[in-house]
């Protein structure tokens, strides 16, 4: 019979309660289906004694604080919060309980604690999409990847935004115990089974100027309602009623990202959407889409989310 897997939960104060939740049911359910001492121990851990207050207002009570968490523990990963936060006691207990781990991570913004522990360098990571420029230049040693759902990097995997928590569960419950088991799981939950580490977390639409009535923003706007249209910067100049010469320059500063990257972004989300939704063929969507062929919307897809646009299908597309 096999021997539960420790599961080790660490979280502060204004912790997000999905970060917590999200993964516990997870490997609740999965000790559920494999049966008594199958599945997985859960222990939350945190810096203090007591009911901890999370970000919703709720309270989680810890099994452990840091300083008394001493076991060695098969998995260790640590939640976030809204905004990234430091706490030195937590930063210390992973920095001491991650390298004795199978494996061991964050969900969202925890990535910050990891890389306040100096586990971040030289891993390729995630977080929240909202905090990952900030956490690469907090923690220029590690690459980070801001359109990843969760990335896994040695013995270290990452997560993006809140509900990733759940897909960075049931992908260690695959790799545990079979994909047969984390699909049981998705059904049970309601979630999608596998999104994949390289399905993009965000749309093109998160990047917008803020003030819809922008001459940038119309411009992604239109984009984004015509992403099958050819684009040359004149002629997106001319939508926002600005000269070639400094469209691009203003763009890149209103949107973050060039205009070709834009595009790019819009095209992957519009052929996203009727992937999941339609049954066009292939070539029919890279011409509607603006990729102009199969074999180019093909290559795109597997730079942007490592996963081909027929694969993409089989696994979103319920009607497929």
């Amino acid at each position: 019979m096999l021997a539960p897997r420790s599961v080790a939960l660490a979280f502060g104060p204004d912790a997000a309660a999905l970060d917590l939740a999200g993964p516990m049911d997870v490997f609740s359910a999965a000790t559920a289906m494999l049966g008594e001492g199958a599945g997985y121990r859960l222990l939350l851990v945190s810096p203090q004694d007591g009911p901890v207050r999370l970000s919703n207002g709720s309270r989680m009570l810890p099994d452990l604080r840091c300083a008394d968490a001493n076991e060695r523990y098969d998995v260790v990963l640590a939640a976030g919060g809204p905004t990234p936060a430091h706490d030195s006691a937590l930063s210390g207990w992973l920095r001491r309980a991650c390298p004795r781990a199978r494996v061991h991570g964050s969900i969202c913004t925890g990535a910050f604690a990891l890389g306040h522990a100096g586990l971040l360098d030289g891993h390729t990571v995630t977080t929240h999409w909202e905090f990952a420029d900030e956490l690469a230049t907090r923690f220029p040693a590690a690459r980070v990847e801001p359109d990843r759902i969760h990335v896994r990097s040695g013995a270290l995997i990452t997560s993006a935004g809140v509900t990733a928590g759940i897909d960075l569960a049931l992908a260690l419950v695959a790799e545990d115990h079979g994909a047969e088991l984390a699909l049981r799981i998705a059904q049970k939950l309601v979630v999608v089974a596998q999104r994949q580490g390289g399905q993009s977390q965000f749309s093109p639409y998160l990047s917008a100027p803020q003030d819809p009535g922008t001459p940038i923003a119309r411009v992604q706007a239109h984009v984004m309602e015509h992403a099958g249209d050819d684009y040359s910067v004149a002629r997106l100049a001319a939508i926002a009623g600005m000269s070639a010469r400094s469209f691009a320059r203003h763009f890149t500063q209103a949107a973050g990202i060039t205009p070709r990257e834009f595009i790019e972004r819009a095209r992957v989300d519009a052929a996203r959407r009727l992937l999941e939704g339609s049954r066009q063929p292939l070539k029919a969507i890279a011409y509607d889409c603006g990729f102009g062929n199969a074999d180019n919307m093909r290559r795109v897809f597997q730079r942007r989310l490592r996963v081909s646009p027929a694969d993409y299908r089989a696994r979103f597309n319920r009607n497929a």
